[in-house]
């Protein structure tokens, strides 16, 4: 009995381990290495460009950068990226609150007049994938 609960239990962990997924993010379109790019990853539309699931910074180099999530639950996502030019760890904005920063967001999301939606910007994850954006 005792086996039978053992290898119903590493079983059940295989399963479980086998659901977490990697995400590689590609961002090129940067228009100098000054600064830093920030990577926001967002995991439900109430939390999209409010509060990020997972977020990395990362050093620009020859224009681009390439972060990578690890160990992410299958799912929906969604990802908004800027270049912190200035270092300042925000996305700097106008007195009209324009961005003044380039930003962009995962299935080249736009939106009219305002930020992108999470509805436009998601996509299913469901095995090691690879996003390309560009600023």
């Amino acid at each position: 009995m005792t086996k039978i609960i053992t290898i119903i239990t590493l079983f059940i962990c295989s399963l479980l381990s086998a659901q977490n997924v990697k995400l590689t993010v590609s961002v090129s379109g940067i228009k100098n290495n000054a600064g830093t790019v920030k990577v926001g990853l967002y995991n439900s539309e109430g939390t999209f460009l409010k509060t990020t699931y997972k977020s990395v910074g990362s050093e620009i180099k020859n224009n681009k950068v390439v972060v990578v999530f690890d160990n992410l639950p299958a799912g929906d996502y969604a990802i908004s990226t800027y270049h912190d030019e200035n270092n300042n760890g925000k996305l700097d904005k106008n007195m009209m609150g324009i961005p003044s920063e380039d930003y962009a967001a995962s299935n080249n999301a736009k939106g009219f007049m305002g930020p992108p939606s999470y509805k436009d910007a998601k996509f299913d994850l469901v095995k090691d994938s690879k996003i390309e954006i560009t600023l």
